[in-house]
């Protein structure tokens, strides 16, 4: 049965189900097709669940402290995990269903199955044909093992970790970059024994130093055996027990393993290459930067592209895809400057480029860093851990990058993010009035320290 539409999305995940929308708007008849659920596994499996569980064990933290707020609880708190899985699923349901209805609101026909392309690039799904000029793929990823390890029983990809019913007394997580670490984070404050085993020589390798080393420091220090420059030789379900052993011999046991080492572009099911459409050495598809593939009329989005794997640069791509297919002329990402977040505590936020980024790039560099507990708010929250790192261009005023490691993170980076969108260096942010007492005043200061003139420190 074939049928026809202006635009086809593939996948309903932060990319696509944005994309769809976007097109419907413009004036575009649009479908989505979705072979799991509506949300894609984002919502389902990794973003969504990720932070309802951590915001289990920032609630718990929370509890934990009271006293030194003066507020006292009778006995210590208890964590009822069924009751954390109950409402990370009830979480889950509330988004999925509001993102179903946005996509009747916007009149996009939902349709339910594993799609692929054909030779002519239109997308067949079961019996059915979706015959299209206009075809965005946002399947995202998939996880990928190591060391010769499956998964399945005791040895977990990150999705199956989060999702679990029940807690493990002993956890072993494999990688040590954001999804690992919040992992790590989660488990060890809900009571689990976590070794975080990462073989590169520091954790979060992907941020600036300084940020690891203060996350490190936050880890070591609530307990969490952190294993840098470990490599693995083979990861192994023994049937009551799992293990991991390092080059050189050493055997970990656990009771499960957590394999969060990273990701491949879920694609083998789409007819790439029937379609002629052209990928790199790592599988993933190639786009100019109008999100265009190698085949006219077909655009790719997401963990499928070049550039961070976050689910708001796959947003952000498939308003772009969208817009360019209807015609538009969509402003292209600078992928350099797409803001990170990960979510373990204390919170690590960056965008652009770290310290020795700018300096390998030959940048005139500057470095402004204040410690969060340097201003106010901090000290009353209780939450002094952490920094603010700015990294600039001394002969523009340029802002190169930003690191910040704070409860507050992933909200204190936006304001840096838009100071640079809209063409503002750190002399700028050193001279904006910020309110009192609040945890933004350190940026203010790091700007200030950039500009040659810190005031608290």
């Amino acid at each position: 049965m074939s049928e026809r539409f202006d635009c086809v999305v593939v996948g309903s995940g932060p990319g696509g189900y944005v994309a769809a929308i976007r097109a419907a708007q413009l004036g575009l008849k649009t479908a989505v097709v979705e072979k799991h659920k509506i949300g894609g596994r984002c919502l389902n499996e990794a973003c969504i669940p990720a932070k309802a569980v951590l915001r289990s064990a920032e609630v718990l933290d929370e509890v934990r402290n009271a006293a030194a707020f003066g507020v006292t609880l009778a006995g210590d708190p208890q964590v009822d995990y069924a009751r954390v899985a109950a409402r990370r699923d009830e979480v889950i349901a509330s988004l999925t269903g509001g993102v179903a209805m946005l996509l009747r609101k916007n009149k996009v026909e939902i349709v339910e199955g594993e799609g692929r392309l054909d030779a002519d690039a239109n997308v067949v799904c079961g019996e059915r044909v979706l015959e299209t000029d206009r075809v965005i793929l946002a399947c995202g990823s998939r996880p990928r093992p190591v060391a010769g390890a499956t998964f399945g029983g005791r040895i977990q990809d990150t999705a199956t970790t989060w999702l679990a019913g029940e807690l493990p007394a002993s956890l072993a997580v494999v990688g040590a970059g954001a999804s690992g670490c919040e992992i790590a984070s989660a488990f060890r404050r809900f009571g689990v024994e976590v070794t975080l085993i990462e073989a590169l020589d520091r954790i979060l390798p992907a941020e600036d130093e300084d940020s690891s080393r203060a996350v490190a420091r936050e880890f070591k220090r609530i307990g969490i055996d952190v294993r840098t420059g470990a490599r693995i030789a083979a990861i192994e379900d023994c049937g009551d027990r799992a293990t991991v052993t390092l080059e050189g011999g050493e055997e970990l046991a656990f009771e499960r393993v957590c394999i969060a080492a990273g990701r491949a572009p879920d694609a083998d099911a789409l007819g790439l290459d029937a379609a002629g459409i052209e990928r790199d050495e790592r599988g993933l598809i190639v786009v100019d930067e109008r999100l265009r593939t190698s085949r006219p009329g077909v655009w790719a989005i997401g963990d499928m592209v070049r550039g961070p794997a976050l689910a708001h640069k796959a947003s952000e791509e498939g308003i772009a895809a969208a817009e360019d297919a209807a015609g538009r002329d969509p402003h292209p990402l600078d992928l350099d400057f797409i803001p990170s977040v990960t979510f373990c505590h204390p919170q690590v936020a960056s965008f652009g480029l770290t310290e020795q980024q700018a300096r390998e790039r030959g940048h005139d560099v500057v470095v402004g860093k204040v410690p969060i507990g340097a201003v106010g708010a901090p000290t009353v929250y209780g939450d002094r851990g952490g920094l603010v790192k700015i990294v600039g261009d001394k002969r523009y005023g340029e802002l190169l990058g930003a690191h910040v490691v704070s409860a507050k993170a992933a909200e204190l980076i936006e304001e840096l993010v838009v100071a640079r969108e809209l063409e503002g260096g750190y002399p700028e942010l050193a001279r904006i009035v910020h309110a009192h007492p609040v945890f933004a005043e350190a940026v203010a200061e790091a700007a200030r320290a950039a500009d040659g003139w810190l005031i608290h420190g």
